[in-house]
């Protein structure tokens, strides 16, 4: 079927080229002419473990010959085993699962607002910071502080400002103005070019959010389950949240979305106040704690990092040859090199190189490779992207 026969059959709310992919090995994609790929996307920081892991092949086959679906109605092993993995291995105390990483973000608004009526009806707003990504959801949508996610969609929900990301003085003043049930932070921003929070700025709002009885809700959406280097982002600025926000690696590549929190925040909720028709899905949750209890693992992380330091060293490299870098950013295996003009076509010719990579905001390429990714593979996929900016630029 032609491509233009292809998009005849979908909402056009996505910009796919013509590329069909059938399988995948590792940091390995093959498309249906035989092409191989190295995968530096992984289907946007979701395949944690790479394609085809055996862990998640033996934990899909195993739960999904058991028990594939059962409502919330009822608990399943599958379901109570990741639970309590995410409670062993964070600050949280309780866990709500759902379906995406804009589900869980609507969840905390919803919890948020909850507890924030228990001290007063008027606390109920939302702060969220520039370039900041929450999801598509009107919740989070309106918790996404990027014009160009809300156009053509106003009005949005009443009660939701913006400050600039990292600047205490614009959070002082809004917390002068309003009532905030909750402040929602990414950590490491990825969809918005890949911006890390000053330590500074997370400690203020720690501590601001600590006078004024607000809730500190971390999205870890994209930047947790060890993509930083360490189990959560929050771990590496000694403090941490209310709330965190888990989906993208969470369910092993099946749509799985998790809300973390802690007892106080839990105990406004009531029977009926939330729900859920297919989270914390049996198979979802099977393969969540395959990838959880690898990815915990402290000598695996310690090959994240060391295999961070590589990628970021090769990169930094590539900044002294070539002026149109303007910065390499990012932790772990979340990085990003800021181009000073649009990267779309770097980013095509990488991909017609055999290597695949993501665009984020402010002209920023993403490098998102499996954490399995080998030093050979990183190694490879560098040279492909040098090969693109050397016949790019000189």
């Amino acid at each position: 079927m032609t491509k233009k026969k292809t998009d005849a059959l979908f909402v056009p709310v996505f910009k796919r080229d013509e590329t069909l992919f059938t399988h995948g090995k590792g940091c390995r994609l093959y498309d249906s002419d035989g092409n191989e790929y190295l995968d530096f996307g992984t289907g946007i920081a979701v395949n944690a473990l790479g394609h085809a892991h055996p862990k998640l092949q033996k934990a899909l086959q195993k739960q999904g010959n058991a028990l594939i679906h059962l409502s919330n109605l009822y608990y399943t092993p599958a379901q109570i085993d990741l639970a309590a993995l995410l409670v062993k291995n964070s600050f949280g105390k309780k866990v709500f699962f759902c379906n995406s990483g804009t589900e869980a973000n609507e969840a905390a608004i919803k919890f948020a607002r909850k507890y924030a009526r228990t001290i007063s009806s008027e606390k109920f707003n939302i702060l969220s910071f520039t370039d900041g990504f929450h999801g598509r959801t009107y919740g989070a949508l309106s918790a996404t502080a990027q014009v160009k996610f809300h156009e053509g969609f106003h009005p949005l929900i009443e009660g939701f400002h913006y400050a600039p990301f990292n600047d205490i003085a614009a959070v002082k003043e809004l917390f002068a103005m309003y009532q905030f049930a909750a402040v929602f932070v990414e950590p490491l921003q990825g969809e918005g070019g890949v911006n890390a929070a000053d330590k500074e700025f997370i400690t203020f709002l720690r501590n601001i959010c600590n006078e004024h009885k607000t809730l500190l809700v971390f999205d870890e959406i994209q930047c947790g389950m060890g993509r930083t280097g360490t189990l959560w982002n929050y771990e590496q600025y000694k403090i941490t949240p209310d709330i965190m926000t888990l989906a993208k690696p969470l369910g092993g590549g099946l749509p799985l979305g998790a809300v973390v929190t802690t007892e106080a925040v839990a105990q406004v909720m009531a029977v009926g106040d939330h729900g859920t028709t297919f989270g914390g899905n049996p198979v979802a949750c099977a393969l969540g704690a395959a990838v959880l209890s690898t990815v915990a693992d402290k000598q695996f992380l310690k090959e994240v990092r060391e295999k961070s330091t590589c990628l970021l060293r090769q990169l930094g490299e590539l900044k002294k040859s070539y002026p149109a870098i303007e910065s390499v950013l990012g932790k772990g295996l979340l990085l990003g090199v800021r181009m000073k003009d649009d990267p779309a076509a770097i980013i095509a010719a990488c991909k017609a190189g055999g290597l695949l990579l993501i665009k984020a905001g402010h002209n920023t390429i993403r490098f998102l490779p499996p954490l399995t990714v080998k030093k050979g593979e990183i190694d490879k996929a560098v040279k492909i992207f040098s090969g693109v900016l050397k016949k790019t630029f000189q």
